[in-house]
């Protein structure tokens, strides 16, 4: 575990920036992922963060006037989301923590927990049960926990949006693995952007269920629009409204969960 620990703390210390231009080049995930959360976030609510890199959806809940709390493994990540924080003129708690050391903190309780970055840092489903257990440490009876996972299909979906990697990706030893698991229902931990866990859409109910919670939802965080991004993000704004606004009604279709990259499971405390 610490080697790969290391090895995501030196990839989000190399480039803070990098996180958060990603939302910055794809909006739907955050635009659909808010509207989602937005059912249940009020002014005044308290809110922990954990793994949320540079901070952008703190900054989004802290400028609505939430008591927001991040915390992040990146030192980096944690200087850019204060610099972030004083640009946009809010204020915010951060630390510097593993969210396995999470209690070292001693925070508290809250009224929402964001774990959105996590799961599919750590590979060993041990420790992704750890991370779970301890953001419900700090959440409030009746508080709602957001639980993010990249999905198995990330990968074929990043490739069908970017020529030049399948035949790659098809043939290596590493990432080969990716497509039969996607065929046998399996889960996919090894090399990625970092070293990474992708988790099959058919399995992360079961992974919640295990914790006292109450599903809310589970949707796709970028919903429909995910193969289409590109193309989508090219035309006229009137059709990307209208689109997003179908891709909203379309969040919760189990039948459309594969099309996003990112699924988030919403529980209640």
């Amino acid at each position: 575990m610490e080697q790969n620990t290391t090895i995501i703390r030196d990839y989000y210390d190399a480039n803070p920036e990098l996180e958060w231009q990603r939302l910055e080049e794809h909006p739907f995930e955050f635009l659909l992922t808010t509207h989602m959360m937005d059912r249940y976030i009020r002014p005044g609510d308290r809110i922990l963060d954990i793994g949320g890199g540079p901070g952008r959806y703190s900054i989004h809940y802290a400028g609505r006037g939430c008591a927001v709390t991040l915390v992040d493994l990146s030192r980096e990540n944690i200087r850019l989301a204060n610099q972030k924080a004083a640009e946009a003129g809010v204020s915010m708690k951060t630390h510097v923590k593993n969210c396995l050391h999470l209690d070292e903190l001693e925070l508290g309780s809250f009224d929402h927990v964001f774990l959105m970055g996590p799961i599919y840092h750590l590979l060993d489903p041990t420790d992704q049960t750890r991370a779970v257990e301890a953001a419900l440490r700090c959440l409030k009876p009746g508080g709602k926990l957001y639980v993010s996972f990249i999905q198995v299909f990330a990968g074929i979906l990043f490739d069908l949006k970017n020529g030049g990697n399948i035949i790659r990706d098809s043939t290596e030893e590493d990432t080969s693995p990716i497509i039969q698991a996607i065929v046998d229902g399996n889960d996919y931990r090894g090399r990625a952007f970092t070293r990474a866990c992708f988790t099959h859409s058919r399995n992360i109910l079961p992974f919640m269920e295990q914790f006292p919670l109450k599903k809310l939802h589970l949707f796709g965080q970028e919903g429909i629009l995910s193969p289409n991004e590109p193309d989508i993000l090219s035309r006229e704004p009137d059709e990307i409204a209208c689109w997003l606004e179908i891709a909203k009604r379309y969040l919760e279709v189990p039948e459309l969960l594969a099309l996003s990259e990112h699924a988030m499971y919403i529980g209640e405390k």
